[in-house]
């Protein structure tokens, strides 16, 4: 049985990561998660999904505490990653096998007015991840990247083979960054690491800063909703089960140095001399926002009151992922529509509140 440890495991991918592979395949991993819970958002949500995970109380004054789980295979540890200290103290006694870095500091537009702790736990937590795994012969690390990395990138659907080198927000650039910083360690330590550029994911247990939520939340509520552009842009939204499906099956994949690879025509996602590998993660298949939210509404039963806003800086027209490579690989295929996607994720909220 290997070892891995989720980071950023009460966040919204990380709880469906953990629930997945506790329940689903008990029998080939035992899993570490491990949070600092943030108020970023709503703590209670945060502090339900780890009862899903069968941690019953948690004190989130305790800076660091471990805590057994109802499932045999899963133990979770309060600690940030920006505590480095910590951090090497857990990989020298938990000894992994594995790394699943889904902790960072999300959304777009919050990071053009924090930019500082976007810096914080996206660049130097994500060393403090590279520099453990350097410290403790890791067999893969599987980071979370975003496709906020294309930025001002006009050619769709959006490839790992093209470079994007142009961000938009500091979010944005702190993925970028990610991605190449990774690449030097493994470079340099023959650390085997992926990266996966995650597309608009929703879902059951979403986060409240994204549209989804919102949209979802405001139209049951009878409250206006915002809609940038008059919902002229559109997004390639990803049920967060295929996101799981996607990350189960690359777990395994361990990258290596990619033969017959070009210095005149680098790939940006691959690497002669390191065992490095970049992924799109979505659908494939973008969608019009505001077909998105007459979707929403058809599901609801309720019209809308939008109010519509200009196009905001860090905001890109489209976002549409080439998963060729992830389909070559895993045979990766999309199974979610968004009616279905939508049905389950509304069906959740009004359980849920």
């Amino acid at each position: 049985m290997k070892k891995i440890l989720i980071t950023g495991c009460a966040g919204f991918i990380g709880y469906h990561l953990v629930k997945s592979i506790v329940e689903k395949i008990s029998d080939q991993y035992s899993v570490v998660g491990l949070d600092n819970i943030n108020d970023y958002y709503d703590i209670n949500l945060k502090l339900a999904r780890m009862k899903e995970h069968g941690i019953n109380s948690c004190d989130i004054k305790d800076n660091r505490f471990i805590q057994s789980s109802i499932y045999s295979n899963y133990k979770f540890i309060k600690t940030d990653i920006e505590d480095r200290e910590s951090l090497l103290k857990i990989f020298k006694t938990e000894k992994f096998d594995y790394i699943c870095n889904l902790a960072a500091r999300a959304g777009v537009r919050y990071s053009i007015d924090f930019p500082e702790e976007y810096i914080d736990s996206n660049i130097h937590g994500f060393l403090n991840i590279l520099e453990c795994c350097r410290l403790n012969d890791i067999k893969h690390l599987l980071f979370a990247s975003s496709s906020s990395v294309y930025g001002l990138n006009s050619k769709i659907p959006f490839s790992v083979h093209d470079h994007a080198v142009h961000p938009i927000s500091p979010y944005a650039a702190t993925k970028k960054a990610n991605e190449l910083i990774s690449h030097t360690y493994s470079y340099l330590y023959r650390l085997p690491v992926t990266g996966i550029r995650f597309f608009t994911v929703y879902g059951s247990w979403g986060r409240p800063d994204m549209a989804p939520f919102k949209f979802t939340k405001n139209i049951i509520e009878g409250k206006e909703i915002t809609v940038y552009n008059k919902g002229n842009m559109y997004r390639d939204f990803t049920h967060v089960s295929d996101i799981i499906n996607g990350i189960i099956r690359v777990l395994p994949c361990i990258p290596k140095k990619r033969k017959n690879w070009d210095g005149n025509n680098p790939d940006p996602a691959s690497s002669p001399k390191a065992p490095y590998k970049l992924y799109n993660l979505g659908y494939g298949s973008p969608i019009k926002l505001i077909d998105f939210i007459k979707t929403l509404e058809e599901i609801i039963g309720i019209r809308s009151k939008i109010i519509f806003k200009p196009m905001i800086k860090g905001d890109v027209l489209i976002t549409y992922a080439n998963t060729s490579e992830l389909q070559t690989k895993i045979n990766y295929r999309p199974s979610v529509t968004l009616k279905h996607g939508l049905k389950e994720m509304v069906s959740w909220y009004k359980k849920f509140y």
